[in-house]
C-alpha cells in the first residue's frame, strides 16, 4: 500500500514537473533582515564578530551569515 503511494505521488510530482510547475518552497520576504542590512555590513567593516552583532541586533548568527552572504554575491535586495 505505501509502495503504491509513493509511486502515484512521484508520477504526480513528475508530470507537475515535467508542465514546468516549480516545486519546492518559494523564496519569502525578508523584512527585518533586508531592514537589518545596512546595519550589520557597517558593524561588519568595523571587525566585529558575528556572534556580537547576532546578540546586539538580536537576530541569530545565521541571520547575520545570511546577510553577508547575500552582500557578497551582490544580491542584496
Amino acid at each position: 500500500m505505501a509502495t503504491l503511494l509513493s509511486e502515484r505521488a512521484k508520477f504526480g510530482l513528475a508530470a507537475a514537473r515535467s508542465r514546468g510547475r516549480k516545486l519546492g518552497r518559494q523564496p519569502g520576504d525578508r523584512p527585518k533582515s533586508d531592514r537589518l542590512t545596512p546595519r550589520v555590513i557597517e558593524v561588519i567593516e568595523a571587525g566585529r564578530s558575528y556572534r556580537w552583532i547576532a546578540r546586539d541586533l538580536g537576530i541569530s548568527k545565521n541571520t547575520v551569515t545570511a546577510i553577508v552572504r547575500r552582500q557578497r554575491d551582490g544580491s542584496a535586495l
